[in-house]
């Protein structure tokens, strides 16, 4: 297979087209980003970690029944995927009380919620990514009532498949971001990544953060609690 011209460059991530129609190379790049692109910065073996991390989770999730769109690894920064139009919402799924959630709310970060919450917000960077209800989705097109049941139900699922592995590696995932896509069969799919870019990664024992809030929270040490992550996901260093 041929990479072939870039499509799109987003702030993570490269896409390319290839010589099959359905199928699209996605490269993963080290900047770092925060604050809808206001801060900027480079974490070293990002790339790497969110390539291979990503596809990791994807083929476990894909054994528990979650349809997505990884297709092959071809390198440490690079891997097949099938071309989907992504629905434009961000799902954001939580376990436990953080970032922007405890200042709308004013619940303390940390707090344990009674149950998962689930929100959406409207992929567009020019107005901020809003949070978004099912009403305003359905009235704006973005998606219809079945495919915002499918979406909600696998987020879901997900959720609990990825608590409980990560919990086996004194991980808590406290929140994380997910994205779905259509494939040309009209299909929906888990898109995107799965990684400490989109992840809220807590250490169990510590409550060290291991995931893209020591860049957002200047707190240093980001590569290091990157390549922790993949460490404990896959028993290899960096």
């Amino acid at each position: 297979m041929r990479k072939l011209k870039m499509l799109y460059e987003g702030k993570a991530k490269k896409v390319f087209e290839t010589d099959s129609p359905d199928l699209l190379i996605v490269e993963y790049k080290d900047d770092a980003t925060a604050f809808d692109g206001k801060k900027k910065g480079t974490i070293a073996n990002k790339g790497v970690v969110n390539n291979r991390m990503t596809n990791i989770l994807m083929q476990l999730l894909e054994k528990e029944g979650i349809p997505t769109h990884y297709v092959k690894e071809i390198s440490d920064r690079e891997t097949v995927v099938k071309k989907v139009s992504i629905i434009p919402l961000e799902v954001i799924v939580r376990n436990i009380a953080a970032g922007s959630f405890s200042k709308r709310f004013g619940v303390e970060e940390g707090t344990p919620l009674k149950q998962p919450s689930l929100e959406y917000s409207y992929k567009n960077d020019t107005l901020g990514d809003p949070m978004i209800n099912d009403y305003h989705i359905l009235a704006l097109g973005l998606a219809t009532k079945d495919e915002l049941g499918t979406v909600s139900e696998y987020a879901f699922k997900i959720n609990d498949i990825l608590k409980s592995h990560f919990l086996k590696l004194n991980i808590q995932l406290v929140d994380f971001k997910l994205e779905f896509g259509k494939t040309t069969d009209g299909d929906i799919v888990l898109a995107d990544e799965i990684s400490p870019d989109t992840c809220r990664f807590w250490d169990v024992s510590t409550g060290e953060k291991l995931d893209k809030d020591r860049f957002r929270r200047d707190l240093g040490g980001e590569s290091e609690a990157y390549r922790e992550v993949f460490r404990r996901l896959t028993g290899q260093s960096l």
